[in-house]
């Protein structure tokens, strides 16, 4: 999710309070396209699973996060212009230039705190690395995978990814979204950026594209939580085990996008449930959600509240946060969860997070799967991305109608 810890604390509480409550989506007429799901499937079928010299890009999208302290400037500053989620209309740019100048040097504290820049890069990298060695190896019809990150607001930016796949002749290529559960503020926006790099970069679409754009259930991701809970389980003495508590948190998103239909809360619960059967519930659990910010009202309930209201029990002798949205470290899980909240309780001994993804070898070999199932299946995306930009692709700028616009060939002179 957006890092909207990042937007309160580079706003400040005043202009938090002035610039959300002027928070207004600029509309955009959407239509649909006439392509069906069946025919893109039908021509990606001998596009994204046929091998080819040129073997097959694996592109692991994600917001990304500032590698070193001298890089948080910059990414502040384009998160803030980015008017697809931070919309401020005719005030984007002046407002995104003062808020960035304002706030970085709090930030790059932040960043300090937790060894001088995000990792969300180095295990991103590693991530997609792992895959395409492994792919390699299990799908050589698609061979060779060429790893890729492509980061919204960080380097390797969208534009820098896809250059760098031009030159290296890259024709078929997998947007693999590092957002499990859709949201139009993530993965949307990642997407709406792929597209307008594609008109400005590969016009003649040289690069045939399809995307994982969601994957709430897969088996890696559910496996690999519920083993990393059970191992911060083991840190407890035996005899306060059964009364420890699961508190899952992911980053809360306002109700104004919920209301429009916006599928990451279920999909977030779904996520939620299916780790919860892998643990035969076991323990009891609730799912909250954490960054809300400024007055307009977000879903809910607060993480740090009911985390607090847990902790201060005597009959809760333990509480295991997990952050179920994002796929490895970064400052929500290093510096808010670490960092922040232990001082926003009154007893923070009873609270231990487990541990992100990361490295973990049953994720990664769940996120192979995904692939490789993705590229057996011959589909463009999944069923539901259709429905997704009916309901969020109206309030962005500039970008497609249907994802059949950006997923499939539109190489004229392959077809």
């Amino acid at each position: 999710m957006i890092p909207l810890r990042l937007y309160k604390n580079c706003v400040g509480k005043q202009w938090g309070k002035r610039v959300i409550s002027s928070y207004r989506m600029n509309s955009t007429s959407a239509t649909t396209a006439t392509t069906s799901t069946t025919a893109s499937t039908a021509t990606a079928s001998t596009n994204a699973s046929s091998g080819s010299s040129a073997g097959t890009g694996v592109v692991f999208m994600n917001m990304g996060g500032p590698s070193t302290i001298a890089e948080t400037r910059d990414f502040l500053f384009r998160l803030f212009s980015d008017g697809d989620i931070i919309p401020f209309g005719m005030l984007q740019y002046p407002l995104a230039k003062f808020i960035t100048y304002r706030r970085t040097p709090q930030i790059e504290l932040n960043y300090a705190e937790i060894g001088g820049g995000s990792p969300i890069r180095k295990w991103s990298e590693y991530q997609v690395r792992k895959v395409c060695e492994k792919l390699d190896a299990t799908r050589p019809e698609s061979a060779p995978h060429k790893p890729y990150v492509a980061f919204r607001y960080a380097h390797p930016l969208t534009e820098e990814t896809m250059q760098k796949m031009l030159d290296d002749g890259v024709t078929r290529a997998v947007a693999f979204s590092q957002y499990p559960q859709f949201s139009f503020a993530t993965t949307g926006s990642s997407f709406n950026e792929l597209y307008r790099q594609t008109l400005a970069l590969d016009p003649d679409r040289k690069i045939t594209w399809t995307t994982i754009d969601r994957w709430p259930r897969n088996s890696g991701l559910v496996k690999a939580f519920a083993q990393h809970i059970l191992q911060k389980v083991k840190e407890f003495k035996p005899e306060d085990q059964k009364d420890i508590q699961l508190v899952f948190l992911a980053h809360s998103l306002p109700m104004d996008i919920v209301n429009r239909g916006d599928s990451y809360p279920a999909e977030v619960a779904a996520t939620v449930y299916s780790i919860m059967e892998e643990l035969k519930f076991q323990f009891p659990y609730r799912l909250t959600w954490q960054s809300q910010v400024g007055p307009k009202p977000w879903l809910g309930a607060k993480t740090v509240k009911i985390v607090g209201e847990l902790t201060d029990r005597r009959d809760v002798l333990g509480v295991i946060i997990i952050p179920v949205a994002f796929t490895s470290d970064h400052i929500e899980t290093l510096h808010e969860l670490d960092i922040e909240l232990p001082t926003e309780v009154e007893y923070p001994e009873k609270i231990k997070r487990a541990e992100s993804l990361n490295g973990n070898e049953i994720f990664i070999d769940g996120l192979v799967q995904l692939v490789k199932d993705h590229l057996d299946s011959n589909q463009l995306y999944s069923s539901q991305l259709e429905l997704d930009y009916k309901l969020g692709g109206q309030y962005a700028k500039n970008t497609f109608d249907h994802p059949s616009e950006l997923f499939g060939n539109h190489n004229h002179s392959e077809k």
